[in-house]
């Protein structure tokens, strides 16, 4: 089923949910807190930075994270770190009043966003254009070797000794990075966190998901969109949103919907954001 929004946009449901009523009233934007996170290699000010600014002139709070895959960071601590740093950014926007909050990211942004949708309190996730898939056949093809070395490199004691492995990313192929073994395979482990399938088959079911495919997205991104989002834990408010823009121009492109879908969910009182995590 799909719902026909703007020109060149298509909504969809979850298989075998029905498209619920609009809230009567929303709540007010100060009210909703937002963490947005960039892409691999990226920045805050590169291509989610209109997004960030988008949502913040209508009134959201907004934290827009540089996370340790920027171009600057490489990787600098494991995912358990990142998982931190996202919690400390939450904590920081119910400081300023958010009673309603959201995790966004694009691309390995977006894959991490839903990995951290299992078990922390929040009222959704936003995924745009979610790339970086460490079990893909290309991943495992290109940075096999990387991540067997940074085993052997454990083993032999060397965990925290950076050294050089690899990184892969479908628009630059494979590059260097220098980074400490134990922090890599975290990230790198096919088997790990940034497993998109099992992320997203871990997915607290509370939590709804608006998952962003744009039209122009790399081949191998459009060809698992469904698979992927099929995968998701039913929910009345997880959305597909498919904007007519390529994989860099998703976060702008997506700014409207999620504006729209933040405040219906808020309204709605979905999600865990008012109720605490669970222990791991």
């Amino acid at each position: 089923m799909s719902l026909r929004l703007l020109a060149g946009a298509t909504l969809a449901l979850l298989p075998g949910v029905a498209l619920s009523a609009p809230a009567a009233a929303h709540p007010e934007p100060a009210q909703i807190g937002i963490v947005v996170m960039h892409g691999k290699g990226g920045s805050p000010s590169r291509h989610v930075a209109e997004l960030a600014s988008g949502l913040e002139m209508r009134g959201y709070l907004v934290a827009n994270l540089e996370m340790p895959w920027s171009g600057g960071r490489r990787y600098d601590v494991p995912v358990a770190a990142a998982d931190s740093e996202v919690e400390a950014a939450l904590a920081q926007l119910r400081a300023k009043g958010a009673a309603h909050l959201f995790v966004a990211g694009h691309s390995q942004g977006g894959l991490f966003a839903l990995h951290f949708g299992d078990r922390h309190a929040v009222d959704g996730i936003i995924a745009i254009a979610p790339g970086g898939n460490v079990a893909s056949p290309s991943y495992r093809e290109k940075l096999g070797d990387a991540v067997l070395r940074a085993r052997q490199l454990i083993a032999a004691g060397k965990a925290d000794e950076k050294t050089r492995l690899l990184d892969f990313e479908g628009s630059k192929g494979v590059y260097t990075i220098w980074c400490t073994p134990a922090n890599y395979l975290s990230w790198f482990d096919p088997d790990g966190a940034m497993n998109e399938l099992e992320a997203i088959k871990s997915m607290d079911p509370k939590v709804p998901v608006l998952y962003v495919a744009p039209t122009g997205d790399y081949p191998p991104l459009r060809a698992s969109r469904q698979m992927m989002f099929g995968a998701l834990p039913p929910h009345p408010l997880t959305r597909l949103y498919e904007p007519d823009t390529n994989h860099f121009g998703a976060p702008a492109a997506s700014i409207e919907e999620i504006a729209r879908w933040t405040a219906q969910v808020a309204s709605s009182g979905s999600g865990s954001a008012a109720r605490p995590a669970p222990p791991r």
